[in-house]
């Protein structure tokens, strides 16, 4: 008669003679989905992939756990490798020609960062910092690319990725023309409520340290000018801020106040 006890034993060892021989084991595919699974914003990498596939690309790399205020990438370094944010958010800044640090977009769990430079083997185009603690699976570029290869439906999300953060660029400089600080400051408060927050009820929470300075550098206008417009925000009671977050009262409103000029 077989022994439990004895078949749990030899399913370890069997579990663990895998994982020595560099082959994921059982029992690591089992942690590593349990930690994995979650749910993603369907506009971000890997929300948008079917199941088998992400479980693929999540399947690469090594996952890790990042402090907040941790640099991830640094702007013209020659490193290639690329980051699945599983969890948590980061900010994406660029260095202006007088050595500020312009904000140029966020990217939260889903999303995926450091493409450009494993795809073309070019500099880094920016430096990504945590905005609080962060985790990702690290991919070297050999195995990013030997994925993309691999799995057309992976490479063509990818693909569509970068597509799309191209055209909110794009559609960030046209929206802005001709507009005055006030309502860049709105239109830049209703993208991220409407991409990176959390629904409540009429509105959003933004629950991630974003300063004036950095809403500054998004809207394109001067500290002391996004100060004030926020402040007047505030008192029309179209948003709240706390500390390390702001919400958005009513998106409604603040989608007049952006786009139909109220």
């Amino acid at each position: 008669m077989n022994d439990p006890d004895t078949n749990r034993a030899d399913r370890a060892d069997r579990d663990g003679r895998e994982g020595r021989d560099g082959r994921e084991s059982r029992r690591d595919r089992r942690d590593r989905r349990a930690r994995d699974e979650r749910v993603w914003p369907p506009s971000s990498l890997l929300g948008g992939l079917a199941p088998a596939e992400r479980d693929q690309l999540l399947a690469l790399g090594a996952r890790m756990p990042y402090e907040a205020d941790r640099v991830l990438i640094r702007e013209s370094d020659r490193t290639d490798h690329v980051l699945v944010l599983l969890d948590g958010v980061v900010k994406v800044t660029g260095r202006t020609h007088d050595g500020r640090d312009a904000l140029l977009a966020v990217r939260m769990g889903g999303d995926l960062v450091g493409e450009l430079a494993a795809v073309d083997g070019g500099p880094r185009s920016a430096t990504v910092t945590t905005c609080g603690p962060v985790t990702a699976r690290t991919v070297t570029r050999a195995d990013f690319l030997g994925c993309l290869r691999r799995e057309p439906r992976i490479a063509h999300a990818v693909n569509a990725s970068v597509v799309t953060k191209l055209r909110a660029a794009n559609t960030h400089r046209v929206d802005f023309t001709g507009c005055g600080a006030a309502t860049r400051l709105a239109r830049v408060l209703h993208h991220i409520a409407m991409t990176y927050g959390e629904r409540t009820g009429d509105g959003a929470v933004i629950r991630w340290p974003i300063t004036q300075p950095e809403l500054a550098t998004l809207s394109g206008a001067a500290e002391p000018t996004v100060h004030k417009a926020l402040r007047g925000l505030r008192e029309a009671g179209v948003v709240a801020t706390g500390y390390r977050t702001i919400a958005v009262v009513d998106l409604a409103r603040l989608s007049r106040i952006a786009f139909d000029q109220e």
